[in-house]
């Protein structure tokens, strides 16, 4: 998948830009639960999705006494800030029964991180661009390498170097 070009114009004369979104779930109907995600990204003003990564079956990490997780990733072509855009993904999540209880990083129906955008860098209260933990987490890295192998994580490097290092580590 080939970069948007700098500039880039939607429908409506606003920058478009190109966001990865991580998808995650591992309560209920895994499968039904991302692709009804996805769905819903597409359907939202101002967001296009653009490719989806197949979907992969991951072992929990933080609270490990939980069920397996489904990871996959999509691209997205977006004319919302990094705000909006990530106002619009805890709609999603909200809209698909997501509660924000319990332990962190525990069981959800569905997760939708804002793991890349243009690359940029964003540190605001609640919103951080690259996601903090996105070069350590395999499940994240390796559907991004599938969407774009050239693809770059500000202030860490290349995608595939970073999965190749966590791959390597004991």
């Amino acid at each position: 998948m080939q970069p948007l070009p700098a500039g880039a114009r939607g429908v409506y004369g606003c920058l478009v830009g190109r966001a990865y979104v991580g998808l995650g779930a591992n309560l209920g109907d895994r499968a039904a639960t991302l692709l009804r995600a996805i769905e819903l990204l597409d359907e939202q003003p101002g967001i296009d999705v653009v490719a989806v990564s197949s979907f992969r079956e991951t072992d929990p990490v933080g609270f490990l006494d939980q069920p397996l997780f489904l990871n996959a990733a999509a691209a997205v072509e977006t004319t919302l800030s990094p705000r909006a855009l990530l106002g619009t993904l805890l709609e999603v999540e909200q809209q698909l029964g997501r509660v924000r209880e319990g332990p962190r990083y525990g069981p959800r129906t569905v997760d939708l991180d804002l793991l890349l955008l243009d690359g940029l860098t964003v540190d605001e209260p609640g919103l951080e661009i690259p996601h903090p933990r996105l070069h350590e987490r395999a499940f994240a890295l390796e559907p991004l390498a599938e969407l774009d192998p050239a693809l770059v994580v500000p202030g860490h490097g290349p995608v595939q170097q970073l999965l190749l290092a966590l791959q390597s580590s004991p």
